[in-house]
């Protein structure tokens, strides 16, 4: 019997565009100064409202609606604008300053808000219990970045690590090609789905703990696609 593996509380999407810039990626670091300049300041009050969110749960068992809705916000911006810059190159369309879903945007990030979270592991899971994780993201997205510290957003689309290294030989490939490998990309998506899943756990969003696993590809790996069931079996003939 194979049972489908369970969605993660946070849903990482992104849709590679059908046709990109060969060259527009050289200057993305440029053009995203404005985005950088924003998240500098959201990302200083994530690291407040984690701190607020900690006693919150603590005393409550619960994070608080208002504070956890502004935290999704400033990790979907995050991912939007690593999305278009050098965490996946993956569109051209550049990144709304908004903190809301934006359907029409390629890359959207969402997470499920917990009726409840356990206060003991409020003191243990961004720290001790996400130390494993914390060396594969040290891989993933450089080690500078790799431990979760809540002060800023460079680790979530950091250019450093494999993530970096590949984003960057895609665009190698991109400009004298005009095309993006997609095994390459499904790779890189894999890749920065496991970070956030990382992130939102360490942050305090969810008790949930990370899967070991590298779920590849520009979508979620649909609910219940693996076979829950055993094949059915021929019905014996009557003799």
């Amino acid at each position: 019997m194979q049972t489908a593996p369970s969605p993660y509380p946070l849903r990482l999407t992104g849709e590679l565009a059908p046709r990109l810039s060969r060259g527009l990626w050289l200057i993305k670091w440029l053009l995203a100064i404005p985005h950088f300049i924003a998240l500098f300041f959201l990302w200083t009050a994530f690291a407040v409202v984690s701190v607020i969110a900690f006693f919150a749960i603590l005393f409550t068992a619960r994070y608080p609606r208002g504070l956890f809705d502004f935290n999704v916000g400033v990790l979907r911006w995050s991912w939007r604008v690593g999305f278009y810059s050098y965490s996946a190159l993956g569109t051209d369309q550049y990144p709304p300053f908004t903190l809301k879903d934006d359907p029409e945007y390629p890359a959207r990030l969402e997470v499920e808000y917990p009726a409840s979270l356990s206060r003991g592991l409020v003191l243990v899971k961004w720290w001790l219990l996400a130390l494993p994780h914390y060396l594969v993201v040290a891989v993933f997205a450089g080690g500078a970045w790799a431990a979760w510290t809540g002060a800023g957003p460079e680790w979530m689309f950091s250019s450093g690590g494999l993530v970096g290294l590949l984003v960057v030989f895609a665009g190698v490939v991109l400009l004298f090609t005009g095309r993006y490998p997609s095994s390459l990309y499904d790779f890189v998506l894999g890749m920065n789905r496991w970070v956030y899943r990382v992130g939102a756990y360490a942050a305090l969003m969810t008790d949930s703990y990370p899967p070991f696993r590298l779920d590849m590809g520009g979508n979620e790996p649909p609910i219940g696609t693996a076979s829950n069931t055993a094949p059915a079996s021929p019905a014996p003939v009557a003799s």
